[in-house]
């Protein structure tokens, strides 16, 4: 039974272009991602999925150089790019992060990956009561491909999720309980604004020679509000 990471990133974003490939504590944003995955702890297959134009052959040229697979798909159908991309790797289950998260809990993550495969879940999720950008998903790859084989409105092909996320009857879902001590939905540990980037920064410069935990991460941006 595989388990497949799949990271989408792009150069394109409107608010922050480029932002996959800032630095923050002299570690490319997209860096973090990768390394900060060390702690997981479960066996899985990272890849990270951009899109085929030109503007993206520094995302797959700065994997490469670090051993990191690389798959290249559409910039606009993201759906469509995570089908391809798990149906080439024979995934079994896919893990969703995005390249512009540096804080995802991989705590949390392991214990989603081992509830989701336990229960039996098409897809299980961590949002919504830790800070935005610290929860990830996890889903089956018949639920991706039912995905990508119903799911035609716009909002489906851009964001992976909402096909299933609109469809509860068609789908096994649970959402993963989280401790009380990292429940702070109000506070942002995503990179999509110039002042999430400062944010970043800030936090993982505090010590840049470790990944700083969540309930660590909620107490400096506490302190520093």
């Amino acid at each position: 039974m595989s388990v497949g990471v799949i990271i989408q990133a792009r150069m394109g974003s409107t608010r922050l272009p480029g932002k996959v490939l800032m630095p923050i504590s002299g570690k490319a944003l997209l860096d973090h991602v990768l390394g900060r995955l060390s702690l997981l702890n479960f066996p899985v297959t990272v890849v990270v999925a951009t899109s085929g134009l030109p503007q993206d052959d520094a995302i797959a040229l700065h994997c490469l150089s670090r051993g990191v697979k690389v798959f290249r798909g559409s910039e606009t159908d993201v759906l469509d790019r995570y089908y391809q991309c798990a149906r080439e790797c024979g995934f079994a289950h896919v893990v969703r992060l995005t390249a512009d998260n540096p804080f995802t809990d991989m705590e949390e993550l392991r214990r989603l990956i081992d509830i989701h495969l336990a229960q039996h879940n098409d897809y299980t999720h961590s949002f919504g009561a830790m800070p935005l950008g610290v929860g990830a998903e996890i889903f089956t790859f018949a639920a991706l491909e039912k995905s990508a084989r119903e799911g035609h409105a716009s909002n489906h092909r851009e964001h992976v999720n909402e096909f299933i996320q609109e469809n509860p009857g068609s789908f096994k879902i649970c959402a993963l309980e989280v401790a009380a001590t990292k429940r702070r939905p109000d506070l942002r540990l995503t990179v999509d604004t110039k002042d999430d980037y400062r944010r970043a920064c800030a936090i993982a410069g505090h010590d840049p020679d470790r990944w700083i935990g969540t309930e660590e991460a909620i107490r400096l941006c506490s302190h520093s509000a």
